[in-house]
């Protein structure tokens, strides 16, 4: 089920600072209708082109995000926002993390293990046990590689219709 951004499903995170201004930050499910996720995500779909080749470049489109296959969050900092990732249902057990982004004046921040703990665990609480990704095998996504050793996840081989593709990492962990 889709809410709007600032809709019933957001979820109050318990006391965690991150906030510019002192306060917890907000994630909540994001129908994908406000302009300035539709931005973000253009951003976001921009800067992939600029790192990656055109055929390595597996950023999901503002269509393919609103699939009902595909729960989307959004982090928000007093109704600004600094952050978004999805999950997509591969399959009744497994499901792939997408559209992990966090706003470049908020990066390192604490913003992206926030989100990322609360993906995992809404993944968890859907059903899934395990969760997979792919993200870029260049110095550009080291960040995103350690965030998600960090938080278990495993080098793997492609998968769900991924090939072998050199500018490519494959990650997964059980939930």
């Amino acid at each position: 089920m889709r809410a709007a951004r600032h809709g019933t499903r957001g979820v109050r995170t318990g006391g965690t600072d991150l906030s510019e201004e002192g306060q917890a930050v907000d994630i909540v499910v994001d129908d994908l209708s406000g302009p300035e996720i539709v931005a973000f995500l253009d951003e976001h779909v921009q800067q992939m082109r600029s790192v990656t080749p055109l055929e390595s470049k597996h950023a999901l489109d503002l269509g393919e995000l609103r699939k009902p296959e595909v729960t989307f969050w959004s982090v928000l900092d007093s109704g600004s926002l600094v952050g978004c990732g999805a999950i997509k249902r591969l399959d009744v057990g497994h499901a792939e993390l997408k559209s992990m982004r966090t706003a470049l004046r908020r990066a390192r921040s604490g913003v992206a293990s926030l989100l990322l703990e609360h993906i995992v665990g809404e993944a968890r609480r859907m059903g899934f046990v395990r969760l997979s990704l792919e993200t870029g095998s260049g110095a550009f996504f080291l960040p995103a590689r350690k965030l998600y050793e960090k938080f278990g996840f495993s080098y793997c081989g492609p998968f769900a219709g991924y090939g072998p593709d050199p500018t490519s990492a494959f990650m997964t962990k059980e939930v």
